[in-house]
């Protein structure tokens, strides 16, 4: 709460005048110590019926046990010794959830834990309806917590974060609404399971990886074939193409001493070679 500077403002410049009033009285010094006394008090009274309220607090009025307003921000004014004051703070609050232990849908052990950001709404409501709001929504939202993840499976507690904390977020903004408190946000900040199920997830990804990487190869391996077959036929169809094949293939081992190509059979032979074969199968086809 705010340190109400006014009051102790106001009680030391109304003291002044009754201390001139005793000091003119000092010929009477009985008199003048009940004026100072009634002065005292009076001013004490007066300094404590003016309050301060910051920018960010709600200052809620009880006179006489019963609820009379919702003062603030800025001054505001109290009848001492019967109004009594429970200032309330209206900025984003956060709650840590603390670490839990659910059953997922699929009989899966988890520890999660969490944090809720909320806000007083309503501070009237947030004072009468509930003895320790702060107490009550966290319990609330432990509850909500394991409810929630207990409908779920692994896989969606993992996959759908997001989702599961807008679910629980609603859950409890829903119940407690009534005790003038707003939700802002529920974040899950940790999901803890077994060793021996994170060494299962383990080998599990490691095995879907390394299917993923033979699907890849066996795809490389089936365009690469497409393409040498598509390269084959454009070599047929083209006489010197595969004599300019050859002439690169012969260029690309490099001009280095320990590099030797030997060709046994030069290429113009071996292109007389399959000119003969297409004439002999052309004159068994005649």
């Amino acid at each position: 709460m705010m340190v109400n500077y006014v009051s102790a403002i106001v009680f030391v410049l109304l003291l002044v005048p009754g201390l001139m009033v005793t000091y003119a009285l000092r010929a009477n010094p009985g008199r003048a110590l009940v004026v100072l006394a009634f002065w005292l008090i009076a001013d004490g009274l007066v300094a404590a019926a003016i309050r301060l309220a910051a920018e960010w607090e709600r200052a809620v009025v009880f006179r006489l046990g019963k609820l009379s307003s919702v003062k603030g921000p800025g001054l505001y004014m109290v009848i001492p010794m019967i109004d009594w004051v429970r200032a309330m703070d209206m900025r984003v609050q956060a709650l840590a959830i603390s670490r839990q232990q659910v059953i997922t849908k699929d009989n899966v052990p988890v520890t999660i834990d969490g944090v809720l950001f909320f806000r007083v709404a309503d501070a009237a409501q947030a004072v009468v309806r509930v003895e320790d709001f702060r107490y009550a929504i966290s319990q609330f939202a432990r509850t909500s917590l394991r409810d929630v993840v207990g409908q779920m499976t692994l896989d969606e507690l993992l996959a759908e974060r997001e989702q599961i904390e807008s679910a629980i977020g609603s859950h409890v903004e829903k119940d407690t609404r009534a005790w003038g408190l707003h939700v802002e946000s529920i974040r899950m900040e940790d999901i803890d399971m077994p060793e021996e199920l994170k060494k299962m997830m383990s080998r599990q990804a490691s095995a879907e990886r390394e299917k993923r990487a033979n699907i890849t190869k066996a795809e490389g391996d089936r365009d690469a074939a497409i393409n040498l077959a598509q390269a084959a036929r454009t070599m047929r169809e083209s006489p010197g193409a595969m004599q300019l094949r050859t002439l690169q293939t012969v260029d690309g081992l490099g001009p280095t001493a320990s590099n030797t190509v030997v060709l046994a059979v030069p290429v113009e032979i071996m292109n007389v070679f399959e000119q003969t074969v297409n004439f002999l199968k052309e004159r068994r086809g005649a």
